[in-house]
């Protein structure tokens, strides 16, 4: 191996224990131990310690083809003191700094977002409800006056009808009239029975569907 590339080694090494530091850094403030379970907390231990020996070697690999020495590990330990004593609280506060930047940034879309897209889409829907109801309401009321417009209507065609009916009615003999009443009793009978079963049936339905 050359000066030149133990020189490089040297560097590159020194650069990898800086990261290494950062990467802690970084990794425990995010991770936030006391709060994770211990089988977590083990889990993403060896995957970041995986991580950062795999990011070493390629780095060796591109470096010096892979060699192992002992300097590099005193340069690794180099680069990591040198980023403790000199740029680890400088590095914490531009992390926070960072990390507060982006939630208030995050804060910030989520209230556009609420503003531009959740509140139209929420007030056309309210919109499309009023206009489905008055139309609805506007319908059943038309309806309602055509039924009335309509029974008014046939109750002063059959006026003469049953004014008709009523002389005849008068003038029928009274067996007749007994007859005709029972027929009118009976028919009576039928359709408020046919109504209590319709009823019924109504009420049935009712209670199963709240079921």
């Amino acid at each position: 191996m050359s000066l030149t590339t133990q020189f490089y080694t040297m560097l590159a090494m020194a650069g990898m224990g800086g990261w290494l530091g950062l990467a802690l850094d970084t990794y425990g403030r995010f991770l936030k131990r006391p709060m994770r379970a211990r089988w977590v907390v083990f889990i993403n231990d060896f995957l970041f310690w995986v991580v950062q020996g795999l990011i070493l070697f390629y780095l060796l690999l591109l470096v010096n083809e892979g060699e192992m020495r002992i300097y590099i590990f005193l340069a690794v330990l180099c680069g990591y003191a040198a980023y403790q004593s000199l740029f680890k609280s400088m590095y914490l506060r531009i992390l926070e700094l960072l990390i507060k930047t982006s939630l208030s940034i995050y804060r910030f879309l989520i209230r556009v977002g609420q503003l531009m897209i959740v509140k139209p889409i929420v007030g056309l829907v309210h919109l499309l409800i009023v206009i489905l109801l008055g139309t609805v309401n506007f319908l059943w009321r038309l309806t309602k006056w055509a039924f009335q417009f309509l029974y008014s209507f046939v109750k002063l065609l059959l006026a003469p009808v049953r004014f008709l009916f009523r002389i005849l009615w008068r003038f029928t003999p009274f067996p007749i009239r007994n007859f005709l009443a029972k027929i009118i009793r009976f028919l009576a009978g039928f359709m408020k029975k046919f109504q209590n079963i319709a009823n019924n049936i109504k009420a049935w339905w009712l209670r199963r569907k709240k079921k």
